[in-house]
């Protein structure tokens, strides 16, 4: 949430340099000598804090997260450094897209291609040439199949439900407030017999009695009506713009695993 309550606007984060961010030599030792499945799970709960994986679903979501993430890298044989930065790549993607609860999966997969740019190219300060071409394409299928495709979920699992709460306020008609004597009068009704006359006696038993709408309750069904209405009509449109926003994302990525099952291009330029 932002100031004063509001939400957070999608943001366009800039890419740094992030070897050694959240995974440093010490830590990389510990998870060296992690062997077992459940040994390195119980390194990456301890190194983030998350001992509470086994009771806290959002817990275990990063942690499963981590924990894939780390095999990608011992699967692939990449360096410390290198294991330590693509870690640090997918949780600056994770932090990015749980930041707000509106839609930014364009400005996350702009910040995580950021990232992967600023680890490939020898230009310092901004940016080493630490990963290969080729590596740049292995982590760019993992991260897109197994976190952009579950974009949505990730965005359910953290991130605030937003309501739209409205309340009226009619011009010319005042608040309804209970006043004292109307409560003294509501405790009184069972100790005290007011007398009916016989003509309204008789229509009490035969039910004919009609309830009277007053103008308030009018008025308020007559803008609950048009109010639906207009809801309605909201959630089509924003129904609508959520299917041509997906139907974009996909194609967006079905153009990319084109280009990355193409074949690749040669390897890395030789240093001086």
């Amino acid at each position: 949430m932002g100031p004063g309550g509001g939400l957070k606007q999608p943001q366009c984060h800039e890419a740094r340099i992030c070897m050694w961010k959240y995974l440093d030599v010490h830590s990389m030792h510990l998870i060296d000598k992690a062997q077992t499945t459940d040994e390195l799970k119980r390194v990456l709960a301890e190194l983030f804090e998350l001992q509470g994986w086994e009771s806290d679903p959002r817990a275990a979501i990063l942690l499963d997260l981590y924990f894939y993430t780390v095999q990608f890298s011992r699967e692939h044989n990449f360096t410390r450094e290198q294991s330590s930065t693509f870690f640090a790549i997918v949780k600056d993607t994770h932090e990015a897209c749980v930041e707000t609860p509106l839609s930014n999966v364009e400005e996350c997969y702009h910040y995580f291609t950021e990232l992967l740019f600023c680890h490939a190219v020898r230009r310092p300060p901004f940016s080493i040439d630490l990963f290969s071409q080729e590596q740049l394409a292995l982590m760019s299928d993992y991260v897109v199949n197994t976190y952009f495709r579950h974009f949505k979920l990730y965005k359910y699992a953290f991130t605030p439900q937003v309501r739209l709460d409205i309340s009226l306020s009619y011009v010319g008609m005042p608040e309804p407030e209970l006043e004292p004597a109307a409560e003294l009068a509501g405790e009184l009704a069972e100790s005290v017999m007011v007398p009916v006359p016989p003509a309204q006696e008789e229509e009490a038993d035969s039910g004919t009695t009609a309830p009277r709408e007053s103008p308030r309750a009018l008025l308020q069904e007559y803008i609950s009506a048009q109010l639906c209405q207009e809801l309605a009509q909201l959630r089509l449109e924003v129904e609508e713009q959520l299917r041509a926003s997906e139907e974009q994302f996909n194609t967006k990525l079905a153009l990319l695993e084109k280009v990355s099952s193409s074949p690749k291009g040669g390897g890395r330029g030789h240093r001086k």
